[in-house]
């Protein structure tokens, strides 16, 4: 089977600023119980996705273009651009902010502990 993505626009993603632009690559029931999330995620300038914890599975984000800032369970924050990995793991929490002036363009998926 060939299908396209599907697209879709979120404001306000877990308390965050603006919108929030999915391309849905898998949804939950191609995950086949392994997840909920695989997508690419587009923040435009001053947009972000807000803090939440990760309780029983984790959500690693793969950075294609752009620059942005990752904040970690620990409350660090790093700035990140392609080529970067951010790894959060089971039980802790995330954000991540687009402060730049360019599209932040990264791969999410979440998958079950």
């Amino acid at each position: 089977m060939v299908r396209k993505t599907v697209k879709a626009t979120k404001s306000q993603v877990q308390g965050g600023k603006g919108e929030v632009e999915f391309e849905h690559i898998l949804d939950k029931d191609e995950l086949n119980g392994h997840g909920s999330l695989y997508a690419k995620v587009r923040l435009k300038p001053g947009c972000s996705i807000g803090y939440h914890k990760h309780i029983g599975n984790t959500e690693p984000y793969y950075i294609l273009e752009g620059h942005g800032t990752f904040i970690d369970n620990d409350g660090t924050k790093t700035e990140v651009g392609p080529g970067d990995v951010c790894v959060i793991e089971v039980g802790q929490g995330h954000s991540m902010e687009n402060n730049s002036d360019q599209d932040l363009v990264f791969m999410a998926l979440i998958y079950n502990e």
